[in-house]
């Protein structure tokens, strides 16, 4: 898989830094040669020039990357709107634009945008999570619908099975996987209906966005 990257600030440094770990072939771009620089050490290559240029754009190949992500942050809106129109119109097959607030990311859509992502926002509502429901460990939205949850099991829980607790048919949530062991060996299993949760499982959950915590409060936690 081949990912490029444009914008090099917080965000953009920290996607390339994930993806490197996880052996993607990532070409990273930022105006500032000191952010390239720093990039040049994680990633597979790592490039200075002004992403708006449409001629030193065509040479990252937009056309040929699985992904391509604009990931300039508050301070670039406007250039991250020309770079998003300038990717789909070179063909880019998937592009995903970091958005700063609604407005910038109905206009990211507009341009051509594959996806937007505001990670300021998700970070906050996931936080939100962790402070209201403890035991909610992360969150990943699947699309604009549902919510993948990842839960350690409720103590009311504790010693009950799947089957009892209906969850699908009472609260809309679907058990995918349990994650049985101590942190540092856990080990992903399919979810068995009889047997009897334990107070380290961790629950990998899909379901509609709001239905662990509606779910939660009624265990009344």
């Amino acid at each position: 898989m081949q990912v490029l990257i444009i914008g090099l600030g917080q965000f953009g440094m920290s996607l390339a830094h994930a993806l490197a770990e996880r052996r993607i072939e990532v070409l990273a771009v930022d105006s500032r040669e000191d952010r390239v620089q720093a990039a040049a050490a994680l990633v597979t290559d790592a490039v200075c020039f002004d992403a708006m240029d449409q001629k030193a754009l065509a040479t990252a190949s937009p056309e040929k990357r699985d992904v391509c992500v604009c990931a300039m942050g508050q301070e670039a809106r406007e250039a991250s709107i020309v770079v998003t129109a300038l990717l789909r119109q070179m063909g880019a097959p998937r592009v995903v634009a970091r958005a700063a607030d609604e407005i910038h990311e109905r206009i990211l859509r507009l341009v051509g945008a594959h996806e937007v992502v505001n990670p300021d926002r998700a970070f906050g509502e996931q936080f939100a999570s962790h402070l209201l429901l403890r035991s909610v460990m992360a969150q990943v939205p699947l699309g604009d619908d549902l919510m993948l949850t990842e839960l350690q099991a409720p103590a009311p829980v504790v010693g009950r099975t799947l089957k009892e607790l209906s969850l699908p048919t009472r609260h809309g949530i679907a058990v995918v996987a349990i994650r049985r062991g101590d942190p540092q060996g856990r080990r992903t299993t399919l979810p068995d209906a009889a047997t009897p949760l334990a107070a380290d499982d961790v629950l990998v959950i899909v379901s509609p966005a709001d239905a662990v915590e509606r779910w939660m409060k009624g265990l009344g936690r």
